[in-house]
């Protein structure tokens, strides 16, 4: 099951205790959000991309969108998401519970700076009803190896 190798990969990191489970969907952002009782900017989004032959990982806070330009600049192809089919195969986690934690060979994860802005963030942890909380630098910590980008747009 998804949730058991996200938690065995953040127990293996001593952050385990900060998994939540929920009894109602937290699928989406707006789901999460009040899953976890936070604002929506908080909710660490996983989307997963297609570059060359291997799958990237990119965690983006909530209320940001790609900027295609800056994927095209840092990664020297188009931005082109996994398909709802390919997801759990492909990464390990199915759609809707996507995270960087436990996931199969072959993933690269590549945190945004959007979500610096933040003390706090909560990606998913394999499951569509769960949250991990953890600061961006614990974020980082729990994904290594990965590395820090810029390829959003900040509303605003």
């Amino acid at each position: 099951m998804s949730i058991e190798k996200a938690r065995a990969h953040l127990e293996a990191l001593g952050l385990a205790d900060r998994i939540m489970e929920f009894e109602q969907s937290s699928a989406t952002v707006e789901l999460a959000a009040l899953a976890v009782g936070c604002e929506p900017a908080r909710i660490a989004k996983t989307l997963s991309f297609h570059i060359d032959d291997r799958v990237a990982l990119i965690l983006f806070a909530g209320d940001v969108r790609i900027d295609n330009r800056k994927f095209k600049d840092r990664f020297h192809t188009k931005a082109k998401m996994l398909s709802a089919d390919e997801a759990e195969p492909l990464i390990g986690h199915g759609v809707g519970g996507v995270c960087p934690f436990g996931v199969n060979e072959g993933c690269d994860v590549y945190l945004d700076e959007s979500l610096k802005r933040f003390d706090v963030v909560y990606p998913a942890a394999g499951t569509p009803a769960s949250a991990v909380r953890l600061s961006p630098d614990e974020l980082s910590f729990a994904c290594a190896p990965c590395e820090w980008v810029n390829v959003s747009k900040i509303p605003g």
